[in-house]
């Protein structure tokens, strides 16, 4: 494979990981003779692994529990890296540039669901998904947004990044009342599911809901929803994988591909036959 242009998707664990497809199929689209593969990297080995990467490699795609050892390797970071505490995407050469491309995915999720225009949400969560809902939120135009956590004393980074953004944030435990919002962003581990009277509580009052985990589908939480417009996380992962290859062929991950929306259906459905 001596020469050929090689990028991967490293975590722990990672056999499950749809990456692999997503962006293989993109590359065969464009032409391109360039291999992604994934690779089991812990937070331990990652320093080592990193430092074992030839000249070949353009890119990684970076997946838990590794997205905040990946930003302190980055020599710079994006705001989106920054504001998170999270990159998700390295960008190799001279220098290790990294990035976070959760957000945009979130964004274009919601956008491309006719989403738009949202004032007020819920977060289900405090982790680093739900750091990358917030920042989305915000740019969705939130200027409130209550967040849920099963430990409410552990969400001080998300009141950090709201006032960095300018989005009042309260903070909850999960049995609080539900007043009504125009969107709710479940970020919870997939296969949770919430007592009944906290889930229905949510459901009834949540707005449209994004929910980041897509296996199995429908999750719990997405099942009883009574709003009919909910979003699974699937449409994160895909929207943020394209803005990855826009970052490993340009090095912006707002620089439009050529014949994008074609590549985009090609690259849903090769995940869907994985």
């Amino acid at each position: 494979m001596t020469g050929r242009t090689r990028l991967a998707v490293w975590g722990d664990p990672i056999g499950h990981s749809r990456s692999p497809a997503l962006h293989g199929a993109a590359y065969r689209r464009m032409g391109l003779d360039w291999h992604y593969g994934r690779r089991q990297v812990d937070v331990a080995g990652f320093t080592a692994a990193l430092d074992g990467l030839d000249d070949t490699w353009r890119g990684l795609s970076l997946t838990m529990p590794l997205k905040a050892v990946a930003l302190s390797a980055s020599d710079d970071a994006d705001e989106h890296a920054r504001l998170t505490g999270a990159v998700n995407t390295l960008l190799l050469g001279e220098t290790l540039r990294g990035f976070n491309t959760d957000v945009g995915g979130i964004v274009d999720a919601f956008t491309n669901a006719g989403v738009t225009g949202i004032r007020s949400a819920r977060i289900l969560g405090a982790g680093a998904t739900a750091a990358s809902a917030l920042v989305a939120l915000g740019e969705l135009g939130a200027t409130s947004v209550e967040v849920r956590a099963r430990r409410p004393e552990t969400a001080g980074r998300m009141s950090a990044i709201g006032e960095q953004l300018g989005v009042a944030i309260t903070v909850l435990p999960f049995d609080a009342a539900a007043d009504a919002v125009d969107a709710t962003v479940a970020t919870l581990p997939s296969g949770t599911v919430l007592d009944a009277s906290i889930a229905g509580a949510l459901a009834n009052a949540g707005g449209v809901l994004f929910e980041a985990a897509y296996a199995p589908w429908p999750s719990a939480l997405a099942a009883q929803w009574r709003d009919p417009r909910v979003i699974s996380g699937f449409e994160m992962l895909l929207y943020q994988a394209v803005r990855q290859i826009r970052i490993f062929l340009h090095g912006d991950q707002n620089h439009r591909l050529d014949d994008e929306d074609v590549i985009v259906a090609i690259m849903r459905a090769a995940a869907m036959e994985d």
